[in-house]
């Protein structure tokens, strides 16, 4: 097997999917690659995935290689930092099988991975995942401890000229599945004309989809100076230490900004906002929400993800539910099987409060389903 294609070097695999051009072969450091980084690389269409480090070390079971392989992108893995040196973008290069030569000179050795060894090593990191639970669970629970107070008492928010009291908010992350998260909620979002708040790179999210945020919250690392211009109220997050690292970059860009010290993640304070201004009910798009979710970020724990879910109770709502709940995929759908899956939300849904914004999102959610019928 053998592909041909110009190099694109990158140590951040982020940034490197937005300098991606089609048909390159992007050259990558990046041990246990996530799913939302490979999904970058998948819709740059690259021609295939040269990585320095190891791509599934058998930690957990990371979805990143799996994604590359499904979408017929060519993996060689393991080939060494060394590789950084030996070329340079724009440099014409050529893999056979796992070897890769620059200029018809051997310049690095790996090993070309197939799905088969790809859902192999997944299935023996599960083995491992006991012990990575054991890890993530004592580390948040530490954490908890230490910054509940942070979270739970009353934090002191940045006045804000966006009005949020009894309005619906959607909160957007650009994690994995927000375009289904957002395409589900899309008819929500026209009908209840929810304030928008962005979290880093969610801002291009919305503006993918048509919509403008409103305010943007994070370190913005990962957002474009589009969105930043946007007319978005904008507030970057501090750390505890003091640290603010998008604050130059504004400053730069001469746009006007509040400083938002907090601890926790961008999207944990996004939602604490929207929470203490008094948001009617907030909708999350995108966010991370489970043990593989917050592994691929490089979180060890997740001590204020679990304390700010905690103290917004049903306030808040998921749209990753919302988006399994409708595929929209055409054919007939058994009536019983609508019925099984709806039932279980109902009842849900008669538990918690505010019950009625709840059915009024489900209800849109049933008329979008019907018409993918």
């Amino acid at each position: 097997m053998e592909r041909y294609g110009k190099a694109r070097l990158g140590k951040k695999t982020k940034d490197l999917a937005k300098e991606l051009k089609p048909k390159e072969i992007a050259i990558i450091d990046h041990g246990d690659l996530d799913a939302l980084g490979a999904s970058g690389l998948v819709e740059a269409h690259v021609c295939a995935i040269v990585n320095a480090a190891s791509s599934i070390t058998g930690r957990y079971p990371n979805l990143g290689p799996k994604l590359l392989l499904e979408n017929n992108v060519i993996l060689v893995d393991n080939v060494g930092v060394e590789i950084f040196d030996r070329v340079k973008t724009g440099d014409l290069l050529r893999i056979e099988d796992g070897k890769i030569f620059c200029n018809n000179e051997l310049v690095a050795t790996g090993t070309l991975l197939s799905l088969e060894m790809v859902i192999q090593t997944m299935e023996q990191a599960k083995n491992n995942l006991g012990g990575e639970i054991r890890k993530f669970v004592d580390n948040t629970l530490e954490y908890a401890a230490k910054e509940k107070k942070l979270i739970l008492e009353d934090m002191e928010m940045p006045t804000i000229h966006t009005q949020l009291t009894n309005f619906h908010t959607v909160v957007v992350v650009r994690g994995l599945g927000y375009r289904d998260d957002l395409e589900a909620i899309s008819a929500y979002i026209e009908e209840m004309n929810p304030v928008l708040i962005a979290v880093d790179g969610g801002a291009d999210a919305l503006l993918e989809y048509g919509h403008t945020p409103q305010i943007i919250i994070g370190d913005m690392d990962s957002v474009s100076d589009k969105a930043l211009l946007s007319g978005a109220e904008i507030l970057v997050h501090a750390y505890n230490d003091g640290r603010c690292p998008g604050k130059e970059r504004l400053d730069t860009l001469q746009v006007a900004y509040q400083v938002f010290p907090a601890p926790g993640t961008s999207e944990d304070i996004a939602l604490l906002l929207a929470y203490e201004k008094g948001a009617k009910l907030i909708v999350a798009v995108g966010t991370h929400s489970n043990l593989i979710d917050f592994l691929e970020k490089g979180r060890a724990g997740m001590a204020s993800t679990f304390l700010v879910r905690m103290k917004m109770g049903s306030v808040l709502v998921d749209a990753k539910g919302v988006s399994q709940l409708y595929n929209g995929r055409s054919g007939v759908i058994p009536f019983p099987v609508m019925i099984a899956a709806v039932v279980p939300i109902l009842l849900f849904i008669a538990l918690a409060s505010p019950w009625r914004h709840l059915v009024r999102l489900l209800w849109l959610q049933i008329r979008l389903f019907v018409g993918g019928i």
